[in-house]
């Protein structure tokens, strides 16, 4: 079974506005609702250490895109259990303002136990960090 959460917003700002705030993760805790910790050697191939509401994660980076794109794969246990890949995007409108997309596909048998939750709680998570973030961005 999978299950997507996508969220978007646009903010007044260009993608190197954006990815200044968004990508200096020593001060998430600061500002971020939704994850309070990044922690490691954001790169490619490495894997990070995540604190997204108390509950800790440690995902492979995927990409790194300076300025378009992060995206990590995490897995509870072993694959096909319940795996997250987390991404977010940023997408010049050319126009002086820029969509942040940020959203995460679960796949693995447990993913249908946990749904209610995913497209709920957190979803709006999700919401809210896209809220700050914009608010910083623009503020």
């Amino acid at each position: 079974m999978a299950t997507e959460i996508r969220t978007s917003i646009e903010i007044n700002a260009s993608p190197e506005k954006i990815w200044k705030v968004f990508s200096n993760f020593e001060n998430y805790p600061n500002w971020n609702p939704f994850l309070t910790e990044v922690s490691g050697e954001v790169k490619a191939g490495n894997q990070i250490k995540i604190n997204a509401g108390g509950m800790i994660f440690k995902p492979t980076v995927l990409k790194f895109e300076e300025n378009k794109e992060l995206r990590w794969l995490g897995k509870l246990l072993f694959s096909g259990i319940f795996d997250g890949e987390h991404y977010f995007e940023i997408i010049d409108k050319g126009n002086g303002t820029s969509t942040f997309v940020h959203g995460e596909n679960f796949k693995g048998i447990l993913v249908p136990l946990f749904k209610s939750k995913l497209t709920g709680e957190t979803k709006d998570g999700f919401v809210k960090m896209n809220k700050k973030l914009k608010e910083l961005v623009e503020g």
